[in-house]
């Protein structure tokens, strides 16, 4: 195991063969993230493997004004993942964010064609509120601050993305509104440029941040409850994660509390939330 300094604190870095020695459990209650790099025998489908084995897959579009600031929610529909690889609107929108999303936990062969090994050994994601999410995105596109109340395992494999991530904590981060389902992200939506006279605690908090470009063959492990956000680097970036349950949420209450209000709003008003995409063929 050897440590690698991107940016804040140290992020450990394992091997693809010292993880699966050590398990996903023991990484998990390790509860602080890990950079693990895949073997050169594992062979993922990038852009064009991915729109030739899944173009006709009915697809989540996420749509937002390309403004890290955005204090809006995105908006969703569906299109074919075909068309948002040939259509350029999508990557030449101005001033809007484009990416896609589908959790393809019920098509494992589809699994472990895009990421070139046998996932559900890992990773057991079929299991009930488990999911295994394609990301699609191009270069710009930012996810704001927030937190997973699952654990996190996320693969690249295509492009690369920049990561900022910080430990669990809750009032230090200044969430915003509970009670429109924004419980899971700060106040600060970037926490590249945070105003130290407004959010002075999570100063405080973001000395302990740890900073990661990661590239394709990587795969970062993010603990739940850990607060997070992303920046896609590339033209085309294409992402594979796994959101596990674990019972580590039980002691985090807020996390738990937030993720149970959050299901209940996103069912009731009917927002994105994830629901596994039908079986390929």
């Amino acid at each position: 195991m050897s440590t690698a300094r991107d940016g804040g604190l140290p992020v450990p870095h394992l091997s693809f063969e010292e993880f699966t020695a050590f398990g996903r459990e023991a990484l998990i209650r390790a509860d602080v993230p890990v950079v693990v790099t895949l073997p050169d025998s594992v062979q993922g489908l990038g852009r064009e493997g991915v729109a030739e084995r899944l173009g006709n897959m009915r697809v989540t579009l996420f749509t937002e004004p390309s403004d890290k600031k955005n204090s809006e929610r995105w908006t969703t529909r569906e299109i074919e993942l075909r068309e948002f690889f040939e259509d350029e609107r999508y990557l030449n929108d101005p001033g809007t964010w484009n990416r896609i999303v589908s959790n393809i936990r019920n098509s494992p062969r589809d699994v472990n064609a895009i990421l070139g090994f046998d996932a559900a050994k890992l990773f057991d994601y079929q299991r009930s509120l488990n999911a295994a999410n394609l990301w699609i995105s191009h270069k710009g596109v930012f996810t704001q601050s927030h937190f997973d109340e699952l654990e996190n395992f996320n693969i690249a494999l295509e492009g690369r993305k920049r990561f900022v991530l910080a430990p669990p904590g809750s009032f230090e981060y200044y969430p915003r509104s509970i009670r429109r389902g924004f419980g899971d992200k700060s106040q600060a939506f970037d926490f590249d440029d945070v105003d130290a006279r407004r959010f002075p605690k999570l100063v405080a908090k973001l000395a302990q941040r740890r900073e990661l470009v990661l590239e394709p063959g990587q795969m970062l492990y993010l603990p739940l409850g850990w607060w997070h956000q992303a920046e896609s680097l590339e033209d085309m970036n294409i992402n594979m994660n796994f959101w596990l349950r674990d019972p580590k949420i039980f002691r985090r209450p807020y996390v738990l509390g937030v993720a149970l209000y959050t299901a209940i709003y996103r069912k009731l008003k009917g927002v994105y939330n994830y629901q596994p995409a039908e079986a390929a063929r």
